[in-house]
C-alpha cells in the first residue's frame, strides 16, 4: 500500500500553524498560571523597580600628611625637588565614589551598601526621574560595617516609590533575577541571570556577617546598594561585590539576602545602630580530620574550642570540646551559621542550643547578651595580655591619615612595659591588619588576637600617628 504524500506548501501551512498554535496555548497558560509569564517578566521588572533604584554620589574629604613636610628646611632637597619656600603640613584632597540603593518605604529611607557612603563629607542622591537630593535633604541615618549595609533619608515633599522585600530563605539555586543599578555611572542598567549559589561564606573580611547569595546576573562597581530582584519585582538581596581579577564582572556577583538586609536596616532605622547577640565561644569548623576524631560528619556541627569565663555559654554550661549541632531548632554547619544566628537573636532572650559531648546529644539553653558585653570581656584581656586599649577610628582621623575605606583601630592607651609598648607603639598610632588581615573594629582585634596562641609573631600594619608614615612591625605575643 502506497503512503500518499502531503504537498511541500501544505506542509508549510500545517507547521505555521501548529506554532502559532503552540505559542497561544503556551500564553493561554501562562495567564491562568500564578507563576510569572517569563515572556515579559523582566520587562515589568524593571518597569516598575527603576523608579525606587538612585544613584548615590559621594565625596570623601582628606586630609593628606604632607611627605616632604619634614624636608622643608633641607637645601638639598628644596634645589633637587623643586620645594616652595613656604610648604604646608597638610593637604587636602578628594576622592569620588558612585552607587546605587534603593528606597525601600514611602518616609524616603534608602538602603545601601556601607562602602558606598563609608567616610562621606558629601552626598548626592538622583532619581531616575532626574529629581535630586543633597545638602539638608539627605541624612546618613546609620551605617553597619560589618553587613556592609547603611541607611540614607532624603526628604521630600512628594511622595517616593519605594520597593518591598521577598524573602530570601525561599530562593532557590537556578531562580531567575533580576540586577538594575548604576554600572560604571550608566543610570538605570537592568541585567539579569539566575542565583547560581547560596550562602556563599568568606568572599570578603572573614570576620564579618556573611551569608551572600551568588548571582550571574551582571555586577559591576556601581551596582553596589542596588537591587537583586525576583521576577515577582521583590527585593531578594542587595548587590555588594564581585569577584573579579580585572576590576570587572567575570560571571561571579555577590549580594546580601533580603532578610539579613531588612534586619539590619529595621535596627538602623529605629535606632541608628545594630545590636547583636553574644554567647561567649571561640569556635572553629569541623575539618575532616576533627570530625573523624569525633566520629561526626564535616557539616554536622561547630566544635567549641574556648568559652569566655562568665559568658552567657560558660553560664549555660557549654564546655570546651563540645560540638554545637543546632541552634534555636535550626541545624548548625559551620560556624557563619552559627554566628550569623547568635547576632540576630534579641537580646536577653533565652535560645535552645543542642550540643554533642562525650558522643552524648545534650539540651542547653542559653540567654543571649549584648554584643557589647564581648568587647568589655576582650577588652579587659586585650589590656592584661598586650598592655593596650584600642576604639574605633573617627571620620576625621581617617581623613587625616588618607585611610581609605573602613579598616583601622586607634591605640586609646598602652603600657610602656607591655608588649606592644616594648615594640615602640604610642597612644594615637593606628593598627591597619593583622598578618594581612584588615582590621575594621575594635571586637574584630580583640577577638583575634584574644584567639592567637601563646608565643605567636605576627606582623601589624600600623600607622604612626607623628609622621603619617605606615609600616610593618613584627610582635610576639605572649
Amino acid at each position: 500500500m502506497r503512503k500518499k504524500l502531503l504537498h511541500p506548501k501544505k506542509t508549510v501551512l500545517i507547521l505555521a500553524a501548529a506554532i502559532v498554535l503552540s505559542q497561544l496555548a503556551l500564553q493561554h497558560a501562562f495567564a491562568q498560571s500564578s507563576e510569572p509569564n517569563l515572556v515579559t517578566a523582566i520587562e515589568q521588572v524593571a518597569k516598575q523597580s527603576i523608579p525606587a533604584v538612585v544613584h548615590v554620589e559621594m565625596t570623601e574629604s582628606q586630609e593628606v600628611a604632607n611627605p616632604f613636610y619634614q624636608y622643608r628646611n633641607n637645601p638639598f632637597f628644596k634645589q633637587f625637588f623643586n620645594l616652595p619656600h613656604k610648604m604646608p603640613k597638610k593637604f587636602e584632597r578628594k576622592i569620588m565614589g558612585l552607587g546605587s540603593g534603593i528606597i525601600i518605604d514611602e518616609q524616603g529611607h534608602i538602603l545601601t551598601n556601607n562602602h558606598v557612603v563609608a567616610g562621606a563629607s558629601k552626598l548626592k542622591v538622583t532619581m531616575s526621574n532626574g529629581q535630586e537630593f543633597e545638602g539638608k535633604d539627605i541624612q546618613l541615618v546609620g551605617t553597619d560595617p560589618l553587613t556592609d549595609l547603611a541607611i540614607l533619608k532624603v526628604t521630600s515633599k512628594e511622595s517616593l516609590p519605594f520597593l518591598k522585600f521577598g524573602n530570601s530563605d525561599d530562593l532557590e539555586v537556578g531562580q531567575w533575577v533580576v540586577a538594575i543599578g548604576q554600572p560604571q555611572g550608566l543610570s538605570e542598567s537592568v541585567t539579569q541571570g539566575i542565583i547560581s549559589a547560596k550562602h556563599r561564606r568568606g568572599i570578603t573580611n572573614p570576620e564579618s556577617y556573611q551569608d551572600f547569595l551568588q548571582t550571574d546576573a551582571p555586577i559591576n562597581p556601581g551596582n553596589s546598594g542596588g537591587p537583586l530582584l525576583n521576577l515577582k519585582g521583590e527585593v531578594i538581596g542587595v548587590n555588594s561585590a564581585i569577584f573579579s581579577t580585572s576590576g570587572g564582572f567575570q560571571g561571579i556577583g555577590f549580594a546580601i539576602p533580603s532578610n539579613m538586609a531588612t534586619h539590619i536596616a529595621e535596627q538602623l532605622i529605629a535606632h541608628g545602630k545594630v545590636t547583636r547577640g553574644w554567647i561567649g565561644v571561640m569556635i572553629q569548623d569541623l575539618t575532616r580530620d576533627i570530625a573523624q576524631s569525633f566520629h561526626v560528619k564535616p557539616d554536622s556541627g561547630v566544635l567549641v574550642a574556648d568559652v569566655v569565663k562568665g559568658g552567657p555559654a560558660d553560664k549555660a554550661g557549654i564546655k570546651r570540646g563540645d560540638i554545637i549541632t543546632a541552634y534555636d531548632g535550626k541545624p548548625v554547619s559551620n560556624g557563619s551559621v552559627l554566628r550569623n544566628e547568635v547576632a540576630n537573636t534579641a537580646i536577653d532572650t533565652d535560645a535552645k542550643v543542642q550540643v554533642l559531648r562525650d558522643g552524648k546529644t545534650q539540651d542547653l539553653t542559653i540567654k543571649i547578651e549584648n554584643q557589647q558585653e564581648e568587647l568589655k570581656v576582650l577588652s579587659a584581656s586585650l589590656k592584661k595580655r598586650l598592655g593596650v586599649d584600642v576604639q574605633a577610628l573617627t571620620p576625621q582621623e581617617r581623613g587625616h591619615y588618607g585611610i581609605e575605606g573602613s579598616e583601622g583601630v586607634v591605640i586609646t592607651w598602652v603600657d610602656p612595659k607591655g608588649p606592644l609598648g616594648k615594640d615602640g607603639f604610642e597612644v594615637g598610632d593606628i593598627i591597619l591588619k593583622i598578618d594581612d588581615q584588615p582590621i575594621e573594629d575594635p571586637t574584630e582585634f580583640a577577638s583575634i588576637m584574644d584567639a592567637l596562641p601563646h608565643h605567636t609573631k605576627v606582623a601589624l600594619l600600623a600607622v604612626d600617628h607623628r609622621t603619617g608614615q605606615s609600616g610593618i612591625i613584627a610582635v610576639e605575643i605572649p
